[in-house]
């Protein structure tokens, strides 16, 4: 038996079929032998996907640990350990092990793309072997088995169709078209022919859903379209989220001003004749000061919380951090069929004996009207009714499961709604013969016998393509009786195109009447001529009910919303504009013919893409975000999920595959479109959310640098401002509560109506520094005050009043910066205030206790203070939010008067 060619010299659907055998090195009849099977198998492996390692809990943990937030924390645990502050190296030391656990739990739940793809793999198939069909595990199938397929089997492996009978096969999975796809063995000649045109081809883990084949394999696991698509998820390296790269970029500006400012100090230790040990413990509070060692934990927690809110409104995410990317997204690419449309085939429109209807109702639901013109008698549908019926094979349930071709289940619906049984017709009026539905013919054709007077009289029902079936019609139904076909083939064609420029798939029915007594023909097609053209129904996907407003808003926020779809152009392009798409539409061949340059060029004017391919999708995402979008992508196929991958913020359908699952970073549990856009809005709320926690935390960090700085370099009090745990105290016990209150502030209304965030502007760009700086001085100013007024009551080694009235400063500066801080440039005095004073409240008591109670007093390093001292640190902490509240009443009055001289024309 001569070798199996593996990489064909032409594409094999351009080549016929016995020469595709004769390549492959097999028997049209007889199949591979067993021993030739067994080598093959040993060569080219089993036909399976192969799956990515994942990583284990080690190699997850060393990662995040390698962050460098956590780097220097543990440098910090180490070295106070060393000088005997073990209290303070263990405390460190446990927010280490906190930030490794909440990120690398995160990490493992999300399980390897590929993985799904290995689990999709069928588990059996018929394959002709030494003459004789048997089943064999389908992962032992190898290039040149001759294979057997029939309604209801998945296809094994990629395979050129030998011989079929009416094949049709669902291949939604790989191309996104919502209908089956009629095959036939015929050679194509274009070399350049689409995935979802090459109809005398199938492909692995696609549905047969009417016929049988024989059909010779021609590749198998990795080589397969699906294994393809593994390898593209494979080469695609999950990118960091637009927060992880700026909170990365922020934590190595606050490296170098943590180890700087613990150098200077240091340094200034030293030339004042300090003790080592002494200038370590100066080190280790100023480089706790510095750096942020809550804010990994905080920002898991806040993004945690979103986390929540987002699985309340039917989104899950997986990471975290992709909940805030949500919030940056400026470009949607979306998916059409299930995730716009409702992935169930309705007729929407009807043309019928010269006259317009519309039918109401969706899916699969046997309710809804069939209306026409406004006075008007509804006509007899019965001949229209007997084709819905008798020329179909599917079957609908009265609770809408579908057994069979989805369009003939939206043709037994119709029929429903007009009063037709399909289950009962057919019982009473069983097929005498047939002409099966063939691509290559383009009509089905079914004979029965029907009532006639005392007797019966022999029928013929035929369903097709409207411009096949119009050639073998003689006459056209008309409301006052059948009409010379001529007369009216203008007016059907103008019908026809009308329909197709709607986006719907149209069928056409005919029916010819035989003399009575004619016998059923012995070659049935012979008698599919002098048809009565009956009418055209017009077929579509809908609409969720939901999608045009989400589309609405969507743009309305400023996000460039595309439809991509496996559909033909002219299909998606009327559904775009349903939709309320921009204008604009390419077909993937059309992009295959652009450079990277052109295309990203021409993607401003295109919002629907039409037959594209996994490959196109994928590099629609990649391009757009190369010209800096934030690009969302969803779906719910297989041939989405490497663009899923690609996509900053990958988005399934939890009715989609388990593929696209794991390649998206988030899940639409109810497969809503307006879902994402909702969650788009929570996310953008989350980022706020988070650039108020920087702001705030950022603030404190440098009031105490600043403290620091300025207490070692004119040595105030020794150096020691506050002491390491003060400055935990501060960090944890404190600061958490305004993070609380951070996080549970209501999002702001119309924030859908303001533009996607510049991913450029990073949280840390100069106008926010120079306004930590401000707020972060406030705090210093007011907290350093004690430290002059009181110095003659100063001491580095016991807990004095300065040292205290210090603390509790900074601790209710913080506290009511929290207050005022949480909206920016609103007034954070506004409503809704009350559940933001109650958990304030927390850490105004704990500040009044630390100061008071002797335990704690023991374990902070405090001392009471008295009333006169109590009302010095209540005034200077108030300066701070009374400051900032002023500055902030500057900014949004300055931002009236640009808004009105923009408003107001110049004389």
């Amino acid at each position: 038996m001569s070798t199996v060619q593996s990489t064909p010299a032409q594409p094999w659907f351009t080549q016929d079929a016995d020469a595709v055998v004769a390549a492959m090195g097999t028997d049209r009849e007889r199949g591979l032998t067993t021993a030739e099977a067994e080598q093959r198998l040993a060569t080219y492996g089993p036909n399976s996907i192969a799956a990515e390692p994942a990583p284990s809990v080690w190699q997850v943990a060393l990662r995040q640990l390698a962050d460098p937030m956590n780097i220097m924390l543990v440098a910090v645990a180490i070295v106070s350990l060393f000088i005997d502050q073990t209290s303070v190296g263990i405390l460190v030391g446990a927010l280490v092990v906190l930030n490794v656990v909440l990120g690398a739990r995160q990490e493992l739940k999300a399980k390897a793309s590929v993985d799904a793809l290995a689990k999709m793999q069928a588990p059996k198939a018929k394959v002709v072997r030494d003459g004789v069909l048997q089943q064999v595990d389908a992962t032992s199938l190898v290039p040149g088995d001759i294979v057997a397929l029939e309604a209801g089997d998945m296809v094994p492996a990629d395979a050129r169709i030998l011989r079929s009978a009416t094949l049709e096969t669902q291949e939604s999975a790989l191309t996104g078209e919502s209908t089956p796809i009629a095959k036939d063995a015929g050679t194509l000649d274009d070399p350049e022919t689409t995935l979802g045109d090459r109809a005398n081809m199938v492909f692995q883990n696609t549905q047969v859903t009417r016929g049988t084949a024989t059909v010779v394999i021609t590749d198998t696991g990795m080589t397969t379209q699906m294994g393809r698509i593994a390898s593209m998820l494979s080469a695609v390296k999950p990118a960091k989220s637009p927060l992880q790269r700026e909170l990365d970029s922020l934590t190595v500006v606050l490296g170098w001003i943590a180890w700087g400012a613990v150098a200077i100090i240091v340094i200034a230790g030293l030339l004042r004749g300090q003790e080592i040990a002494s200038v370590l413990v100066l080190g280790i509070s100023m480089a706790i000061s510095a750096i942020p060692t809550g804010m990994p934990s905080f920002v898991q927690a806040m993004l945690s919380h979103g986390s929540r809110e987002l699985a309340e409104h039917n989104a899950i995410v997986k990471n975290l951090t992709d909940v805030e990317t949500l919030g940056a997204t400026s470009a949607i690419n979306s998916d059409k069929t299930g995730t716009l449309t409702m992935n169930e085939m309705t007729v929407e429109s009807l043309y019928y004996a010269g006259e317009w209807f519309s039918v109401g109702g969706t899916g699969y639901e046997k309710s809804g009207e069939i209306r026409g013109v406004a006075g008007g008698a509804m006509p007899d549908f019965t001949n229209l009714a007997l084709g819905l019926t008798l020329c179909s094979d599917a079957t609908v349930s009265d609770e809408g499961d579908v057994i069979g071709d989805p369009t003939e289940a939206a043709l037994v619906v119709l029929a429903a709604k007009m009063g037709a049984d399909a289950e009962i017709t057919r019982a009473r009026f069983p097929r005498a013969a047939e002409v099966p539905f063939d691509s290559a013919y383009k009509f089905m054709a079914t004979f029965h016998e029907i009532p006639n007077g005392a007797g019966t009289r022999l029928i013929a029902i035929v369903k097709g393509g409207p411009d096949v079936v119009l050639e073998r019609c003689a006459h056209a139904l008309t409301p006052d009786g059948p009409v010379d076909i001529a007369s009216r083939r203008d007016e059907i064609l103008a019908a026809n195109r009308k329909l197709s420029e709607q986006g719907l798939r149209v069928l056409a029915f005919a029916v010819r009447r035989f003399p009575q007594g004619t016998p059923v023909p012995a070659d049935p097609m012979s008698a599919v001529h002098d048809l009565t053209f009956v009418g055209l129904v017009g077929i579509i996907d809908p609409l969720r009910p939901s999608s045009k407003e989400a589309v609405r808003i969507a743009r309305e926020a400023g996000i460039e919303v595309r439809m991509i779809t496996g559909d033909h152009s002219i299909t998606a392009a009327a559904i775009g504009e349903k939709l309320g798409l921009a204008e604009g539409a390419a077909s993937g061949a059309d992009i295959q013919a652009m450079s990277d340059d052109e295309l990203k060029a021409a993607l401003p004017n295109l919002h629907v893409f039409g037959r594209v391919t996994p490959e196109d999708k994928l590099r629609l995402a990649r391009l757009m975000q190369e010209q800096g979008a934030v690009v969302a992508m969803t779906g719910d196929a297989v041939n989405d999920a490497a663009a899923l991958k690609q996509a900053d913020i990958g988005v399934a359908m939890g009715s989609g595959s388990d593929v696209t699952k794991q390649a998206g970073k988030m899940i639409l549990v109810d497969d809503n479109f307006g879902t994402l856009v909702t969650a788009v809005r929570l996310g953008r709320a989350i980022y706020d959310k988070i650039v108020s926690y920087v702001r705030y935390q950022m603030a404190l960090l440098f009031s105490l640098v600043l403290l620091f700085l300025v207490a070692s370099l004119f040595d105030i009090n020794d150096g020691v401002p506050l002491t390491p745990i003060m400055v935990l105290f501060l960090n944890f016990f404190i600061t958490i509560f305004p993070v609380i209150v951070i996080m549970v502030d209501p999002a702001p209304e119309g924030i859908m109506q303001q533009p996607p965030r510049d991913p450029k502007k990073t949280i840390a760009n100069p106008a926010a520094v120079a306004q930590w700086l401000f707020y972060g001085l406030l705090i210093f100013v007011t907290a350093l005050l004690p430290l002059l007024l009181f110095a003659d009551r100063a001491s580095s080694t016991e807990p004095n009043v300065p040292v205290t009235m210090t603390f509790a400063v900074a601790a209710l500066g913080s506290i009511f910066a929290g207050l005022v801080t949480r909206r920016d440039p609103e007034s954070g005095l506004e409503p809704p205030i009350l559940a933001a004073v109650k958990w304030l409240s927390i850490p105004l008591i704990l500040t009044i206790a630390t100061v008071e109670l002797g335990f704690l007093q023991n374990l902070v390093g405090t001392t009471s203070l008295d009333g006169r001292q109590w009302l010095l640190v209540l005034g200077l902490a108030l300066i701070v939010p009374v400051i900032i509240e002023l500055e902030k009443w500057i900014r949004r009055a300055r931002a009236r008067r640009r808004t009105h001289a923009r408003a107001v024309p110049a004389r």
